[in-house]
């Protein structure tokens, strides 16, 4: 049986189920926007940017929606850079409507956190690449960490170490960070370059009813920007 606690290999996955570059405008253009964003390709990826001042807090950010539904047991995969050292990021997956069908279903949402946590929708949502959240909270200075919570609900299930440097240690040109999701079941583990940053098991009653399939979204905070690549999404043999 495949272990989440190692670093995954592809060999444990089948063939790709989903494919995107995110390389052109093409490539996106059945996605869906929530919220005011700039969505751009200056290097030949999918560049997020905010458009609205960061003051406006929650009204600043937003949600950029794959229009593709995937299956509960999957690898997701997707190359990040961060060319804004001000923000943080936002992995929505198995999202669904409470009440069935597709998130799109829900009622019309603007970008605003409580809509995605206390709104219509169930999902799992991931933060990493955290650094407002380092200097809003003097205690974890210098901490960096990624979070796991799960809707309905503001429920924290899970939390590791993030192994993405402070931009201001990076040398330019800013390279790629691979960052995966393993689902499994009730099991859920997070990698950035295939570094395990946590690991959760879903009892399906703490936080409410196990997660399937669903949907997967960017979520970006203002005035983060962030590059995105190669989204790839495997079933589990």
């Amino acid at each position: 049986m495949f272990n989440l606690n190692y670093a995954y290999t592809t060999a444990d996955f089948t063939v790709p189920v989903y494919k995107n570059a995110l390389a052109s405008a093409a490539d996106t253009k059945h996605f869906i926007l929530e919220g005011t964003a700039k969505v751009d390709f200056p290097n030949g990826k999918m560049q997020l940017s905010s458009v609205l001042d960061p003051e406006l807090g929650q009204a600043a950010n937003y949600v950029y929606w794959c229009d593709q539904e995937f299956p509960s047991d999957a690898l997701i995969e997707w190359e990040f850079t961060p060319l804004a050292e001000s923000g943080l990021c936002i992995m929505f997956f198995s999202a669904t409507n409470l009440t069935g069908g597709s998130v799109f279903d829900a009622n019309p949402r603007t970008g605003r956190y409580e809509q995605y946590y206390n709104g219509d929708i169930n999902a799992f949502h991931v933060s990493y690449n955290r650094t407002n959240a380092v200097r809003d909270v003097p205690k974890a200075e210098g901490l960096r960490l990624c979070n796991l919570r799960k809707s309905k609900g503001f429920h924290m299930a899970a939390q590791g170490g993030d192994v993405i440097p402070e931009l201001s240690l990076i040398r330019p040109p800013y390279p790629p960070f691979l960052v995966s999701i393993v689902k499994r079941g009730p099991l859920v583990a997070f990698y950035i370059e295939k570094i395990l940053c946590f690991f959760y098991h879903d009892d399906g009653v703490t936080h409410g009813p196990l997660l399937g399939g669903g949907r997967v979204g960017f979520r970006q905070m203002s005035p983060m920007v962030g590059e995105y690549a190669n989204l790839n999404v495997r079933t589990l043999r």
